[in-house]
């Protein structure tokens, strides 16, 4: 809803209650006025003026400058009429104006509709009108003057205020949502794309002749496209049901993806992981997270073996320890690798080296959850990937990484 609309609203209201006000203060003094039918007259037109606009103070594209500039009329032509209308000792003893309070209806109209300076213009028309009526320069009448005319501005002031103050959450909205697609597809690529890219690289440097060639371009590729990667953006998760990856990169183990809604097993997506290199321990019983949580998690855990096996050695020995807390789920991924030199993950993030920053922190941030590094030179290397239950990020289901 529009910061606008309650402000709209609340001059559909003004306008309708100072009206019935107005009527019955005419009401009560119909007998003073030195030509009261003519003031009767007056009041109809302006019942039937309200009743008929009612619906155009309700929002400001049904509120028109041309009504604007109509409702003020009828404002400025109460004012000056009831110089005719009323006696010249009632005008000289402060009686209120045919239209009285209504008017200020009309001016706040401008304010909402333009801010702070069409509520000037518009307060100032009505001082001058006031002034001609009355032919002096009273104290009630300034002060009326004067407390139309600061709050007429200042209610303009703050519509102009909310309106940028609108503007900036709405721009802010689109550049985190921008943000997110933009780590999504990041991820998606280095997921698939950038794995691909890497193995060829490495298969072809091994079997030399033009198969070497085509590892160098791969590799070329794999430079460039880090590169736009690391400017924002992200990939796919790969799935036991995805053929197609799994011929591209036979090498890379498949993770199944879990179910599209409902709770799901933690364990059954760590499963395909355990094998002669990689140990899996975890309580007997399942551990439940969301399906979209729980996919996120077990991407993570992949990318954390397969940053392993890259730096590690693909006979490299790992082991997974799940444990199912009370309020939050922690998977810690261990290796007999030499560790982790001091500073090597910032300086792999600033080289466009994104498998920590965002398939393992960024799925992990998203959920609510941490990621930590303990690694001690010569002792290998632990991974504690931390998820509060019964979260699940933002932006649906992410890819799996593999590099760092």
């Amino acid at each position: 809803m529009s910061v606008e609309l309650p402000l709209w609203r609340a001059l559909t209201g003004y306008r309708i209650l100072t009206l019935v006000y107005v009527l019955g203060l005419f009401a009560v003094a119909y007998p003073r006025y030195a030509h009261p039918l003519g003031g009767a007259a007056y009041m109809a037109a302006l019942t039937l003026w309200t009743a008929l606009t009612w619906r155009r103070t309700t929002s400001a594209e049904r509120c028109t400058r041309q009504f604007l500039l109509a409702d003020l009329g009828f404002a400025v032509g109460g004012i000056l009429l009831t110089s005719l209308i009323d006696t010249q000792a009632r005008i000289m003893g402060g009686g209120p104006t045919l239209p009285s309070i209504w008017t200020a209806g009309a001016v706040l109209g401008f304010a909402i509709k333009g801010g702070w300076r069409w509520a000037a213009v518009a307060s100032s028309i009505v001082a001058a009108a006031n002034l001609v009526e009355r032919q002096v320069l009273a104290r009630d009448t300034v002060h009326n003057v004067v407390l139309v005319w600061v709050a007429s501005v200042a209610i303009g002031y703050v519509v102009e205020v909310a309106r940028a103050s609108e503007r900036t959450l709405a721009r802010a909205l689109q550049i985190e949502a921008a943000t997110r697609e933009r780590e999504r597809l990041a991820r998606d690529i280095h997921d698939s794309v950038l794995q691909v890219l890497a193995m060829v690289q490495r298969r072809g440097a091994a079997l030399g002749g033009e198969a070497a060639e085509l590892g160098r371009m791969a590799g070329e590729q794999e430079v460039a496209l880090r590169t736009l990667v690391a400017g924002g953006l992200v990939p796919r998760q790969r799935t036991a049901a995805d053929p197609a990856a799994e011929a591209a990169a036979p090498d890379l183990p498949a993770v199944p993806g879990p179910p599209p809604g409902g709770p799901c097993d933690l364990m059954a997506l760590l499963a395909p992981h355990a094998g002669a290199g990689v140990a899996l321990s975890g309580p007997g019983t399942p551990v439940g997270l969301p399906a979209v949580a729980a996919g996120e998690l077990a991407a993570a855990v992949g990318a954390a073996l397969d940053n392993v096996r890259v730096h590690v050695g693909a006979d490299a020995r790992a082991w997974i320890l799940v444990e199912d807390e009370p309020d939050a789920v922690l998977v810690t991924v261990r290796d007999e690798g030499p560790g982790i030199p001091e500073g090597r993950l910032a300086a792999a993030e600033r080289e466009g080296r994104l498998g920590v920053a965002l398939s393992i922190r960024g799925r992990l941030r998203e959920l609510g959850g941490s990621a930590e590094w303990i690694s001690v030179p010569g002792q290998g290397t632990e991974v504690e990937l931390k998820v509060p239950k019964g979260r699940a990020p933002e932006g649906g289901r992410r890819g799996r990484d593999g590099h760092e």
